[in-house]
């Protein structure tokens, strides 16, 4: 079949048109590549990164930043420089950023509308390596970032970070930081050296882009204050840069009292909120002073009621909240002076004093304080003999009742927190001491009354008490041999403590 001259010219057309539409819509795809994730992105990670540096902007308030003028002075000395901006939410007022290519906005508060890998920033970094930039820092220089990435090669395997201060930063320090989430603690001393666990005051953080990513919490604020805890808790070093130092725009933020007051008030909120997500309840700062994150007299305890004796925190690994061993120490210093003033003869019971004995405290993992008491010299004290008509709360907040479980008493710590003492009133047969109440525990039983005769000093919680004497006989009596070298939970069967070999 003869093809005509214009079936030809139409053939033509319709290839140049089909070429033009497929060239057309690659380059579509390529910006909404990169403006938004692809879905291979999503599935998994590159391997392989890009050599190079991407800046993120993770610490700025909406209300009142420098983000623009960040970003400018990094595009001033690199035009392609790849910078991210990670917010919660879209920032309001909006951030007037320069529409370009390697400008990206990550918001991590998702949208039912979008997958899932829009709010990962992690998606949108294929460079090796994440410079972490606070808001109103500025580059000077191109050699600022070549020297962090020089001294970051110049120390590979032995420090995850480098850090650069800020100019007329006050506080510029490396830190040491043991992290216990057993023990839900974090405690910072001040380290002569360069190399360290964290670093005091706001900085330029440098560190390998996988290593950001595989933290659990990457972009939670305050950013360094997170970055340093996780980073401690992998045995992880920062290294205080040399001869690097950023110039900043940040003197100038905040001038008026009322946003100086909101930026104060969140990054307090941020604080709280950090310690409480990663279960880190007591922080001793640098200067020695501490912060407390946990219960006090006017929130409920830590933990839930206990079942099988064994809190719901062993279960996780952890023991006693500090912040409920401080309250338990108040309440039973509180009570045994009490006792002490109103001729009440008492003494450290049960794992109480397996406690003064192995650690002259409370049990790492125990939950209430126990003591004994003569029963005949309930009358002595005026909280008890009233407690009959029901319970009192002193002056203090203290509040002394009646327990339901049994004939005995309980201080708790206050009315909203019940963290508390009991005191199990004992009396003399036959020389053995017996009481009205008995629990499902093997260790509550009777004794010969001469462990008492005499009572002896002990050293517990900080303070003098009175217990048994002849301690290791009364507790094997009452534990069986060998408890004090041989430390165990309460409930074996529900929860065994492990032990290092």
């Amino acid at each position: 079949m003869r093809v005509s001259f214009c079936q030809m010219l139409l053939t033509g057309a319709i290839m140049i048109n089909l070429i033009v539409l497929y060239y057309v819509s690659k380059t579509q795809q390529q910006m909404l590549k990169h403006k938004v994730p692809g879905k291979a992105a999503s599935r998994k990670l590159a391997v392989s990164r890009v050599t190079g540096i991407t800046v993120l902007i993770r610490e700025f308030e909406d209300f009142e930043n420098w983000v623009v003028g960040v970003v400018q002075s990094f595009l001033k000395q690199r035009p392609d420089q790849p910078i991210v901006v990670v917010a919660d939410k879209l920032p309001y007022p909006p951030l007037d950023l320069p529409n370009k290519q390697n400008i990206q906005v990550v918001l991590l508060k998702a949208s039912p509308d979008q997958p899932y890998y829009v709010t990962r920033p992690e998606f949108y970094i294929n460079t090796e390596y994440t410079l972490l930039v606070p808001d109103g820092v500025q580059l000077d220089s191109t050699q600022q970032l070549d020297h962090l990435l020089q001294e970051f090669e110049a120390n590979k395997g032995k420090i995850q970070m480098v850090a650069a201060p800020i100019q007329n930063e006050e506080t510029f320090h490396c830190l040491n930081l043991r992290v216990s989430l057993k023990e839900w603690t974090a405690v910072y001393q001040l380290s002569p050296a360069q190399v360290c666990d964290a670093i005091d005051g706001d900085a330029v953080v440098l560190l390998r882009t996988e290593d950001l990513f595989n933290f659990s919490q990457p972009m939670t604020r305050p950013l360094l204050t997170s970055l340093f805890v996780q980073s401690s808790l992998h045995g992880w070093k920062v290294k205080m840069a040399e001869n690097v130092v950023f110039s900043s725009y940040h003197r100038s933020l905040f001038m008026s009292a009322h946003n100086r007051w909101k930026a104060d008030i969140n990054t307090k909120a941020r604080l709280s909120q950090l310690f409480k997500d990663f279960g880190v309840k007591h922080v001793v700062q640098p200067n020695g002073k501490e912060q407390w994150y946990g219960c006090n007299k006017d929130t409920p305890r830590c933990f839930r009621t206990v079942h099988d004796d064994t809190p719901e925190y062993l279960y996780e690994n952890r023991w006693t909240p500090p912040c409920c061993l401080k309250a338990l120490r108040e309440t039973t210093k509180y009570v045994i002076n009490i006792l002490e003033s109103s001729g009440v003869r008492y003494w450290l019971e049960g794992g109480t004093l397996l406690g003064a004995v192995r650690h002259q405290d409370i049990i790492p993992w125990d939950y209430d304080v126990d003591l004994g008491i003569y029963l005949d010299d309930v009358e002595n004290c005026e909280f008890l003999r009233s407690l009959d008509s029901g319970s009192v709360v002193d002056e203090n907040g203290y509040v002394w009742e009646k327990a339901v479980e049994g004939d005995f008493y309980r201080v708790q710590y206050s009315e909203s927190n019940h963290l508390h003492v009991d005191l199990w009133p004992f009396y003399a047969r036959d020389g053995i001491m017996t009481k009205n109440t008995w629990m499902d525990h093997k260790q509550d039983m009777e004794f010969p009354e001469h462990f008492l005769k005499p009572l002896v000093p002990i050293q517990f919680a900080g303070i003098t008490a009175l217990a048994p004497n002849n301690h290791r006989r009364f507790l094997e009596l009452k534990f069986g041999e060998g408890v004090i070298e041989n430390p165990e939970y309460p409930n074996p069967a529900r929860k065994k403590l492990e032990r290092k070999d």
